[in-house]
């Protein structure tokens, strides 16, 4: 079942597209139904599409009902919080208004000398602030910040969530609260959905922060390059700002970064030496296995268990007596080939391009090239498809969005859509949504979903909608939820002869995809979107008319220059003045001789740079000093300067010819919306898979569409309908809410973890050379109180103690250090020696030997090794783990002599060796963090079984988040002493007989 809202968008301002993510499916007991509403925009007029209603109402009635609805709504704004914060924020916008002509009356190195000023304040003045960059905004961009935007702002700075409707200009509202943030010096992020945006919106507003001395750079895998930066070797290679790399984030579209995106954590992962060849014998054996018979499926947490036929059938295939055999496993990659082959479809899930299984973002659409499903999943699923298996993957770093955003001590966001959202925001972020009013009254009109019988009839109704805005010439924008059904659409509209856009993951669409929703909003434009593709990006009614400048501008000149020429699809004609004709064809003159001299050897991708370039500098520098450059170049053919005359022409004629065509746009009836089905979440609004997810009962409109009608594509609206529609998505929208608290609580316990062990890595890399020593120290003594402690009992006479054990264990450990000097040591002389301890004496033992006892090297020369020593000497006393027994200062004493003898073996040996500190200190750190990665990543993997284990444990009435950290505790101090054993047990080894420091890293 799908289904679907939409509206009537009517204005004459920027609008972005608001297109739902949804999926496709049929139901396999009872017809679906198929609900799709619209969304419609005009400026003057609402133009009514042909409706059939099911159950007319009077019109005394609706008008009544109308009115009262407007009464209740004005009703709830005053009494709600957020209208009272709102108004609260108006005495700010006073403020920063009265001060405005104040700051318009400074000169530009005056307003670019507000910044030092700023910096060097102990309490920053928010209202002038904000009166700077709205002034820097208007003479760099030709934009200034409206009332609702200095709002906007100012709840940014304040760490909380702007609700902003489309189209309000979120983008601007952003430099205010990152310009003020920035002053202390330690760095703002601003986040975005795509690199695209990531990288516009560095160029587009850092205009505004280069004016007043701010620098901008782009981060465009802002959580891969905090995991990556726990995986370096050497300080050289991090990135970011250590020891405090985060600071304050804006993040944009924040439902779509933290909610959407929230059930995926970032992985970085590592080759896994794995059986290849297992994957393709599983993909057969999946295609044997019959659903409902060998199998069950839960859609629900995409999961697949085996009945007692299909486990007796893939093990008859396979030839095997045990699918879950240790030493012949085969129930992973028989499972991962059932999911693989169920809930993994081409053209919806990836796509398959030069030979390899590329990921599709059900949340934008896009094709994400460098990401691979994990546990063995991707593997399958080139199986499946026949492709070449690439090495399976192994996680060696992860991070939710929820933890890393929550790593920021300031966190604010902007959307368009999130208060439906807000408890969770407040709950897993503490942080509030404040709805911004719209600048000018919304006059979007939203239209009832409407309701099919079959997927066929639906389809069939939206593409004669498309054909009669077409014809009426009104732009229309679709969006639908996958490659196949966008193509399905399509194949529809081509046999209607209706020309159109599509946007979807395939490599031709998407590498244009900016251009073609810029170009959205013109006349008889017809553009058919998966997704989110797009957003972000404005929709300006009649066209975007610098992007169609520049189309003019390439579609002229790229032949000329290069032999790579696209095809350029077919654009509506426009009227070009003669003297803007002149300018292009002398461009092109001089274009046809510099290709004519190189031999046309440009690359496409050179000429777009360019081109590009010619057009940056139009907008940096005015015609006059341009036709100056032209005349001073004009021996050596100035193809730039040139260009750049020649666009700034064709721009003033697009922006008229935008302009005439947007308000015909308007009185056409505007930008005509449809959305093709109904999402998990109503933010989104699409998803029609959800139906079979939620076991939805659809036989009951069935039935109410057959006594209606029988012609399966006449859409059916009314309030049943929808309250059953919208019920259903607020149970999706729960139960995914449950998934992301459960992912996060789960991630908490994980995420201590992951703080400590990133923190002792960060110290280890940035420390100095006597931070690394002491690190090494203190591994040292932990590793021999592990020993003593494990061997020996405070309440207990040392004679009774496990002493053979203890010195054996200590021997492994030190290896062939420690075979010599060792050799004194027996367990005949410790007992010795211990007895000779008065429990009853002080327990100042710190340089006390019983005589019978070998001394350690004499390598404790200087105070300063001398005083390493006598601290840990302290700090063995302290230890409270075992404060009471009568021998507890014989254990004390034994702990500190066999760390002593340790760590002066250790010390002795690296001065036998002659190499100097800093060789010494490389291999220290080098093998520091080497085996703490290594174990880590271990660490990882069993954290990511038990997660998926202690479900299990449900069924025996047994908390599986308690049992988590009980469990991944356990793990975690196991981890750690275990990195602490491997990394000495590697340094003594290396200086009883140094070896390349790599074959150490290695071994």
């Amino acid at each position: 079942m799908a289904a679907v809202p939409s509206a009537f968008l009517t204005s004459p301002y920027y609008t972005k597209p608001l297109l739902p993510l949804w999926y496709s499916t049929k139901l396999t007991t009872t017809p679906p139904i198929f609900a799709f509403p619209r969304l419609s925009s005009n400026s003057c007029f609402l133009l009514h599409s042909r409706r059939f209603n099911y159950r007319p109402r009077q019109v005394p009635l609706a008008f009544l009902k109308e009115g009262f609805g407007k009464v209740k709504k004005k009703l709830d704004d005053v009494t709600s919080l957020n209208y009272w914060v709102v108004r609260d924020y108006y005495r700010l916008v006073d403020s920063v208004n009265v001060l405005e002509p104040r700051i318009q009356s400074l000169s530009d190195d005056q307003l670019k000398a507000k910044t030092e000023e700023f910096r060097r304040r102990y309490d920053l003045d928010l209202v002038e602030a904000f009166a700077v960059i709205r002034e820097a905004a208007k003479r760099t961009l030709g934009m200034r910040h409206f009332d609702v935007q200095i709002i906007g702002g100012a709840v940014l700075h304040d760490g909380s969530i702007a609700e902003m409707k489309t189209g309000e200009g979120k983008t601007l509202v952003s430099t205010l609260a990152a310009y003020l943030n920035a002053l202390t010096g330690e760095g703002v992020h601003v986040v975005t959905v795509n690199d695209y945006l990531a990288r516009r919106d560095a160029e587009w507003m850092g205009r505004v922060h280069h004016f007043l001395g701010l620098s901008v750079g782009l981060i465009q895998e802002l959580g891969f390059d905090y995991l990556r930066d726990n995986l370096a070797g050497t300080s050289g290679e991090l990135v970011m700002r250590w020891p405090k790399p985060f600071h304050f984030a804006i993040v944009d579209e924040v439902d779509s970064v933290l909610i959407d995106e929230g059930r995926n954590p970032l992985l970085i992962s590592g080759q896994a030496n794995e059986d290849a060849a297992r994957y393709p014998v599983a993909a057969k054996v999946a295609e044997l296995l019959v659903r409902g018979i060998h199998y069950n499926v839960e859609l629900k947490d995409n999961s697949v268990e085996l009945t007692e036929e299909g486990i007796s059938l893939a093990e008859l295939a396979l030839e095997t007596n045990d699918l879950w055999d240790e030493d012949d496993p085969w129930a992973r990659f028989v499972i991962n080939a059932l999911k693989a082959k169920e809930f993994y479809r081409r053209d919806v899930q990836y796509i398959v391009r030069s030979g390899k299984a590329l990921i599709i973002n059900e949340l934008t659409g896009r094709v994400e090239e460098k990401r691979r499903w994990s546990d063995g999943i991707h593997q399958a699923v080139e199986a499946k498809e026949g492709l070449k298996i690439q090495a399976d993957s192994v996680v060696v770093a992860q991070i939710t969005y929820q933890s890393l955003f929550k790593l920021y001590p300031k966190l604010s966001g902007m959307t368009g859509t999130a208060k439906t959202e807000e408890k969770e925001f407040l709950k897993m972020f503490h942080v509030p949504v404040i709805e911004i009013p719209t600048n000018l009254p919304n006059i979007r009109q939203d239209l009832p979903i409407q309701a099919f019988a079959t997927a066929r009839g639906k389809w069939e109704h939206v593409s004669g909608e498309v054909e009669s805005m077409f014809k009426l010439g009104r732009p229309v924008l679709v969006g639908t939820t996958s490659v196949e059904n966008s193509e399905h659409l399509s194949d529809l509209l081509k046999g209607r002869n209706i020309p159109h856009n599509v946007l979807n993951a395939r490599p031709k669409y998407a590498a244009r995809e900016a251009e073609i929703v810029a170009q959205a909003g013109r006349k008889h434009a017809i553009t058919i979107s998966t997704n989110m593709a797009g957003r972000g990006t404005d929709i300006i009614l009649g066209g975007n008319p610098k992007m169609l400048a520049k189309g003019l501008i390439e579609k002229k000149l790229l032949p000329l220059l290069s032999r790579e020429v696209p095809e350029f699809e077919a654009m509506s004609k426009m009227d070009i003045s003669p003297s803007t004709l002149a300018l292009l064809e002398k461009a092109s003159l001089i274009a046809k001789y510099v290709g004519k001299s190189e031999g046309k050897s440009w690359t496409y991708q050179q000429v777009k740079s360019t081109i590009s370039e010619s057009v940056q500098l139009s907008e940096s520098v005015n015609s006059k000093e341009l036709q100056r450059l032209a005349e001073e170049e004009s021996e050596m053919y100035p193809l730039g300067p040139t260009l750049a005359l020649a666009y700034q022409a064709v721009l003033s004629d697009c922006e008229l010819h935008c302009l005439n065509e947007g308000n015909e746009v308007k009185r056409l009836g505007g930008l005509h919306v449809i959305g093709t089905s109904l999402h998990e979440s109503r933010r989104i609004d699409n998803q029609d898979e959800i139906f079979q997810k939620f076991n939805f009962d659809t036989q009951w409109a069935v039935t109410l569409i057959s006594k209606i009608t029988n012609d399966e594509d006449v859409p059916i609206e009314g309030d049943t309908i929808y309250k059953q529609l919208m019920s259903l998505q607020i149970s999706a929208e729960k139960y995914f809410f449950n998934i992301r608290k459960s992912l996060v609580e789960f991630d908490e316990i994980l995420e201590v973890q992951r703080k400590h062990v990133y923190d002792l890595r960060q110290l280890i890399l940035a420390g100095d050379a006597e931070s690394c020593s002491q690190h090494i120290f203190q591994y040292m003594q932990a590793v021999v109180d592990e020993i003593v402690l494990g061997s020996a009992d405070s309440q207990k006479h040392p004679r009774d103690w496990k002493l053979r054990k203890i010195l054996k264990e200590l021997a492994n450990v030190g290896g062939k250090l420690l075979d010599e000097s060792f050799a004194g040591i027996t367990e005949v002389v410790l007992l010795e020696s211990l007895s000779q301890l008065d429990a009853s004496a002080p327990t100042d033992f710190n340089g006390f030997l019983p005589e019978n006892l070998p001394r350690p090297p004499n390598a404790f020369k200087g105070i300063r090794k001398k005083t390493s020593s006598f601290k840990r000497w302290l700090t063995i006393c302290a230890d409270d783990s075992i404060t009471d027994g009568k021998y507890r200062v014989s254990i004390n004493f034994l702990r500190h002599y066999l760390g002593d003898f340790l760590i002066a073996s250790y010390l002795d040996a690296i001065e036998e060796s002659g190499f100097d500190d800093t060789y010494v200190k490389e291999i220290e750190r080098a093998v520091l963090i080497k085996t703490l990665d290594c174990l880590w990543r271990d660490h990882l993997v069993n954290m990511n079984r038990l997660s998926s284990a202690v479900n299990v444990r449900s069924f025996g009435h047994r908390n599986p988040l308690e049992e988590y950290k009980i469990d991944g505790c356990r793990f975690f101090i196991s981890m750690l002493s275990a990195s602490r054993r491997l990394t000495i047990e590697s340094l003594l080894r290396y200086w009883a007989s140094p070896m390349d420091s790599q074959e150490v890293l290695m071994s």
